[in-house]
């Protein structure tokens, strides 16, 4: 693919805010209501800090991980967004074309553009769908139905988003994005009524791994391992559903704890640097998700720029393996990180 080229991610960034208009911007980097949760996601990692060990052999370093047997050029996924076709046309199949030139899983979400099947039929790279319930049992099954029959890797289930929460930035303008509108996606309120009835009937009746995505206590990743989830996904929707609530990573060690052994975890919430993602792997998250980022890229040149990113990423990522003393995230342990005081400019 050819396109812009750049060199740190912070030029990624600005690119994007001068090709979005501010109502984009808007939808992209806001959140909920007073927004303490997506700046709570931030101020969790940043309160980590790096302890690294010094006189290993990082001349060859390994930035690879595994996640669903699959291997991933650098353990990260491109999270599931919502109107997705507002940052670059192509939407989930731009993403997915992406993800595959770079050698890592994207995650379709049910409320971008094109369709379950172009979006599959974007890349030969391992993908997954999402789905926000719209509709029946029967009209859920119909999905997973399309799902396998398309080749999907996994099938997530958005489990945080009951009602629609107040994105004051959107209210003020009258903005109504994909992933709340009524119609044509269809009737809201069955979110609303999803429990854990609805993970069981579809454990019991379909062979595809089930991710559960929006998971915030160690007692829902108990209830999702007692239902046979393989895959729990620590996420608060990036601070776009309820405010007031703590940062996705200061989440992530009692989730892991409880999972260990039984289940892959994914967090996401506030991951922009190659620093960011090491910290969660020496937590023990099996990958990351890239929401805001991934459409930062898109924004900036679509899928050219989306494999850009995920290079400037992988560079990253390996020198701060490098500089930590580790040859790959096998070396890494929870040793690796401390609580720190987060520095403010």
């Amino acid at each position: 693919m050819a396109g812009p080229s750049f060199r740190t991610i912070h030029q990624i960034v600005k690119a994007a805010r001068l090709r979005l208009n501010q109502t984009y911007w808007d939808y992209l980097v806001g959140a909920t209501e007073t927004e303490t949760t997506l700046r709570r996601n931030r101020l969790a990692i940043d309160s980590l800090a790096l302890r690294p060990k010094v006189l290993n052999d990082v001349s060859d370093v390994d930035t690879r991980a595994e996640f669903l047997g699959e291997s991933l050029t650098i353990p990260c996924m491109l999270a599931p967004i919502g109107s997705l076709q507002m940052f670059e046309e192509g939407g989930g199949a731009t993403a997915a074309k992406a993800a595959g030139e770079f050698g890592i899983m994207s995650i379709a979400s049910s409320v971008c553009t094109p369709d379950i099947e172009a979006i599959a039929a974007a890349s030969d790279a391992p993908k997954i769908y999402q789905l926000y319930v719209r509709g029946d049992a029967a009209w859920v099954d119909a999905i997973i139905e399309r799902v396998i029959a398309s080749g999907y890797k996994a099938f997530c289930l958005t489990v945080d988003t009951a009602v629609v929460s107040r994105r004051e930035r959107d209210i003020a303008k009258g903005v109504v994005p994909t992933s709340q509108s009524l119609s044509p996606a269809g009737d809201f309120s069955y979110q609303a009524r999803l429990d854990w009835d609805d993970v069981k009937r579809i454990k019991d009746k379909f062979d595809i791994p089930l991710i559960l995505k929006g998971i915030n206590r160690v007692d829902d990743a108990a209830k999702a391992l007692e239902h046979g989830v393989d895959v729990i996904y620590v996420s608060n929707h990036g601070g776009r559903q309820l405010d007031q609530g703590p940062g996705s990573l200061d989440i992530l060690p009692e989730i892991i704890d409880e999972g260990a052994g039984r289940a892959e975890v994914v967090v996401d919430g506030g991951f922009y640097r190659g620093t960011d993602i090491v910290k969660a792997m020496a937590l023990g998250a099996s990958a990351v998700g890239l929401g805001r980022l991934e459409a930062w890229a898109m924004a900036a040149g679509g899928a050219p720029v989306v494999v850009n990113m995920l290079q400037i990423l992988q560079h990253e990522i390996r020198t701060a393996l490098a500089l930590c003393g580790a040859a790959g995230f096998a070396d890494l342990d929870a040793s690796f990180v401390e609580a720190a005081d987060p520095v403010y400019e």
